[in-house]
């Protein structure tokens, strides 16, 4: 199973060519995907148009879709901000950390292109496909 993260779905529905897009094709007819909770409101969230909405989500609700939020990984997740702030490291978004937390703690490669997830593969063991 490997997450995929906003950032790659975002490219994907706008029909932007990169190397996770050409990736996230190919486990598409693999059914090795899946999305989490947080990330399926991120990506349907930012359609303008009906017909856009309404296709995409029918997409993605046919992929398992994990909860990311749970009060014990809320708190894993406070520990590994804690740990790269140790580091330098300022993580900009809450939820790149909760999502990645959840990816980390569940052995789940992320797919993303969102830079902000780098010092979790750096630091924190975050898989990448």
């Amino acid at each position: 199973m490997i997450l995929v993260d906003s950032s790659v779905w975002i490219d994907f529905f706008n029909g932007t060519e990169t190397t996770e897009t050409s990736l996230l094709e190919g486990y598409l007819s693999t059914d090795t995907i899946c999305i989490g909770d947080i990330v399926l409101a991120e990506v349907l969230q930012g359609f303008k148009s009906d017909k856009d909405y309404k296709l995409a989500k029918e997409l993605l609700i046919e992929l398992p879709i994990y909860q990311i939020m749970t009060p014990q990984l809320a708190l894993v997740g406070a520990d590994n901000y804690r740990k790269l702030r140790k580091k330098g490291v300022t993580v900009r978004k809450s939820v790149d950390n909760w999502i990645a937390t959840f990816c980390i703690y569940n052995r789940i490669p992320l797919l993303f292109s969102d830079r902000d997830f780098k010092p979790f593969v750096e630091h924190l063991s975050l898989r990448e496909p």
